[in-house]
Parts: C-alpha cells; sequence; structure tokens
C-alpha cells in the first residue's frame, strides 16, 4: 500500500507563488481562498541572518487532531495517508480549524465546509503529480510513496538532513522540510 508524502526544501524557495496559484487554478478557488501559503521567516542572529520562505500546507498527519475532534466524522483518513474531508457529512462546526496546529483549513463560503489541501489524491493514484509540484520552476516539492524505497522522494529522504513542523504537538506530519 502506498503511503503519499512531500518533501519541501524551503532554501530552493524563491516565493514566486507559482504553487499556490497552480493549487487554485486545479480545484477552481477564488482569488482570497488558497490550499497552500507561503510563510517569510527569519533565521539566524545577527550578523548572520537570512530570510527563509517556508511553503506550508495540510501536513496529512499520522495523527491528525482535525479528524479526532470531528463530530460527524467528515474529516478521515485514507490507508495512503492522505486525509480528507467529506462535504457530505460536514456540517461546519470549524472543530477541525481550531484543531489543526498548522492553520491550513480555510473556510469555503459557497459550500459552508472547511476545505484544505487534498494532496490532489484523485491524481495521485493515477500516478499524476500535484499541481504544486509540477509547477515549480525550482523542484522545491517531491511527491511520492516513501514506501517505494526505489521512489525519488525516497532516495532524497535517505540524503538529507529533514524536519517537521511543530513535532511537540505529536500530529506526525506526511510532510517533511529539508533542513540548511
Amino acid at each position: 500500500m502506498a503511503k503519499f508524502s512531500m518533501l519541501i526544501d524551503p532554501s530552493r524557495c524563491t516565493g514566486c507563488g507559482a504553487c499556490r496559484i497552480a493549487c487554485q487554478m486545479q480545484w477552481q478557488l477564488p482569488p482570497d481562498m488558497a490550499f497552500n501559503r507561503l510563510e517569510y521567516r527569519e533565521r539566524g542572529s545577527y550578523p548572520n541572518v537570512r530570510q527563509e520562505i517556508v511553503p506550508v500546507q495540510c501536513q496529512h498527519c499520522d495523527n491528525p487532531p482535525c479528524l479526532h475532534v470531528c463530530p460527524t466524522r467528515a474529516t478521515y483518513k485514507r490507508s495512503d495517508g492522505i486525509v480528507l474531508v467529506d462535504h457530505k457529512k460536514c456540517i461546519g462546526c470549524k472543530y477541525c480549524m481550531v484543531a489543526c496546529p498548522y492553520g491550513v483549513r480555510t473556510m469555503d463560503k459557497e459550500k459552508h465546509v472547511p476545505e484544505k489541501c487534498k494532496f490532489c489524491a484523485d491524481y495521485v493514484v493515477k500516478g499524476e503529480m500535484p499541481p504544486c509540484v509540477g509547477t515549480c520552476m525550482n523542484e522545491v516539492r517531491v511527491f511520492g510513496d516513501v514506501e517505494d524505497k526505489n521512489s525519488r522522494i525516497s532516495s532524497l529522504m535517505a540524503k538529507k538532513s529533514l524536519y517537521q513542523l511543530i513535532p511537540e504537538k505529536g500530529t506526525q506530519p506526511r510532510i517533511y522540510y529539508v533542513k540548511k
């Protein structure tokens, strides 16, 4: 069984926003709604300070707090590690939005349900890449099956020093970041 993950190398990101726009186009989102964002962070201490641009989206956690608080079980996790929302079950209570330590849920004003990155689930099962991965000119993101030891993501993860966002929350994210 596939276990999908994403590897993100912030040092390669120029902040162009192509990943966000590609995702918005893929899911026909309005300009004020996005499933991923770029966070600008300062690293280091004076005089050796640098700016780092960190792409952030749903982390598709192995232990997703959004799933645990959902009263209708609208938020669910597939066996391949992708966390999704069943709009038919969602009552729009926003508990998932509050529970997410990454702040990546956004309210769909037309459907009145919280939305998030879907890891382009319908496309990746057909072997296609999420648009945020394919559109990046600097190959900031690598997506794939970490259970496949011959995959590009597995190969890179074995060679790089990695970190995850907010590990102290115990969410066990499926998105890994390359340390500088």
